[in-house]
């Protein structure tokens, strides 16, 4: 195959399409464009393999781009006494701060403690953490005194404080890491198609051997052939596994027991600092967060099951409540409904055991799954964005194992840069700061070069960049660009929604489609209006 990635999108898309329509057999056919199926596709493609992905919707619109935009080994893993995943986490860590150092760099919690006893009890537990880093570790563990601790979290509620505990861990830009994993696989060779949804699957001699996919943009329909067919599409991969064996006549018990996590974006002015807050146990039990990220702050996270599977759930009120309710008891002045900027939900696709009946998602495994069907199509769920890497190498050694595909060359993603970033690059920016040419790495020259350098939209978004996503990152629509080329949708929802009509005529003009101006606005109001909640009013 032929790498297209130097090529522009709108030429790049016309030739894949022709490519789908050949009759040949790909090694492998990825369903999915999060970071499990991306990290699959780069694996795979490195090794030799020839591989196609398909993306109903764009990449990492679901989960992948809705994280707390850590990467991180699990320091609450550890209090639960799971050492191999913050190991297996904390090996991973190091790797993606390796591999993209445009876009992750190594972040300082301080953990503030209001009883003596809590300083000795984290800080064992942290020294620890650091142990299991080794030589990877990001910083060394530090007790700060009640005067360090307010000078490093400004806001802090004073009232009680004792001290803190001070660690290193790992943050990145989820959603332009998943496009830099895109795009370094198609530099090796593999065919990745967003809005190309998969509406069936093929069978032959009751063996899986490929999919029907259907190009959203133009409507043609394509049967693509593989000799592997991979099921990455996280909370949905249950839909896949039942089509799949209904195919045989046998019904199957579902593995994935979905559940929602809200993040809510404040101004920097609640939290001044390059360091973020943790507090490790609130009223639920969960680990809350205040991270500083592209010049606001991030607080969260719920851990709320959820049975309806959209594509853009709203959060229920009592999870707004939650989380306001619980950082309201950390800050000296914390932030109100009226404070955010942008509230943002994603599904977790967590595993459960066979015929679990429990509600209690923070009991669930966060350890990815393989599953193999009777057809062969294989399922992979569950995990964390920080150990992709090593979830699409499990996929593959299953895949080999079963005689899917044959054995190749062995896995080299643990050292393969992705595109954007240089051997020995330093980390260039903090990602507390705004967001700003940085994050492209060793592009930055390139998107400076396209038409409109000069031309700031807002937000740090310039019209250069918006050409740069339609030429050479895959967007094709507004969303693409304000919610994931750049991050502006999940940083102040209602500058996206105003820059809209300036970003749909450019790509208008650099794709001739039509970029849904309008079903853009509308997508903004799940991200800015509490009022739009579900449950009673705030």
């Amino acid at each position: 195959m032929t790498p297209t990635d130097h090529l522009p999108l709108p030429t790049q898309r016309t030739a894949l399409m022709q490519h789908l329509g050949d009759q040949r057999t790909y090694d492998i056919a990825v369903i999915g464009g999060g970071a499990t199926g991306l990290g699959v596709a780069l694996d795979a493609a490195a090794r030799g393999y020839s591989v196609v992905l398909l993306e109903s919707e764009d990449f990492a619109k679901g989960t992948s781009s809705r994280s707390t935009k850590l990467v991180h080994g699990g320091v609450r893993y550890l209090a639960q006494g799971n050492v191999s995943l913050v190991r297996e986490a904390l090996h991973e860590r190091a790797s993606v701060l390796r591999n993209a150092p445009h876009l992750a760099h190594r972040l300082a919690f301080v953990m503030p403690c209001y009883h003596f006893w809590e300083i000795p009890f984290y800080g064992a537990g942290l020294v620890m953490y650091d142990a299991l880093a080794g030589k990877r570790g990001l910083g060394k563990t530090a007790v700060l005194g009640r005067v360090g601790t307010v000078e490093a979290l400004p806001n802090i509620q004073p009232e009680g404080l004792k001290g803190s505990v001070k660690y290193w861990d790992g943050q990145f830009d989820d959603a332009r890491l998943a496009l830099a994993l895109a795009r370094t696989a198609a530099q090796r060779g593999a065919h990745l198609i967003n809005y190309c949804d998969v509406t069936g699957l093929l069978h032959t001699d009751g063996k899986v051997d490929g999919v029907v996919a259907h190009d959203k943009e133009t409507g043609a329909q394509f049967n693509v052939r593989a000799r592997c067919v991979i099921n990455a599409t996280g909370v949905w991969v249950d839909a896949l596994r039942r089509q799949d064996d209904e195919h045989a006549g046998r019904e199957i018990e579902d593995i994935v027991a979905p559940s929602q996590g809200v993040h809510v974006v404040v101004d920097r002015e609640f939290m001044p600092s390059d360091h973020a807050l943790i507090i490790p146990n609130t009223s639920d039990g969960r680990v809350l967060f205040t991270v500083p990220w592209l010049g606001k702050v991030i607080i969260g996270t719920t851990d709320t099951p959820r049975h309806d599977l959209s594509r853009e759930p709203d959060p229920f009120r009592e999870e707004l409540e939650f989380i306001l309710r619980e950082s309201a008891k950390y800050l000296r002045r914390a932030p109100t409904p009226a404070d955010i900027r942008s509230i943002w939900v994603g599904l977790r696709p967590l595993v459960k055991p066979p015929k679990s009946a429990g509600n209690d998602t923070k009991a669930l495994s966060r350890e990815h799954t393989v599953l193999v069907s009777h057809s062969g199509m294989v399922t992979v769920t569950g995990g964390k964005w920080t150990t992709y890497r090593a979830m699409a190498a499990d996929v593959l050694q299953h895949c080999i194992e079963r005689d899917l595909l044959p054995a190749r060359s062995p896995c080299t993603t643990e050292s393969l840069l992705l595109v954007g970033a240089q051997r020995g690059m330093p980390v260039a920016h903090a990602l507390s700061d705004p967001p700003d040419l940085r994050s492209y790495g060793d592009e930055g020259e390139t998107v400076q070069s396209l038409p409109g350098a000069q031309n700031v939209l807002g937000g740090g978004l310039t019209e250069a960049m918006v050409r740069f996503a339609a030429r050479y990152e895959y967007a094709r629509r507004v969303e693409d660009v304000l919610a994931r080329r750049s991050r502006l949708l999940f940083l102040d929802a209602a500058l996206a929604a105003s820059l809209a009509d300036v970003v749909g005529e450019i790509l208008r003009e650099e794709t001739g489609l039509d970029p849904e101006v309008e079903n853009f606005r509308a997508l903004t109001r799940h991200y800015l209006h509490p009022a739009l909640l579900q449950g009673a009013p705030l």
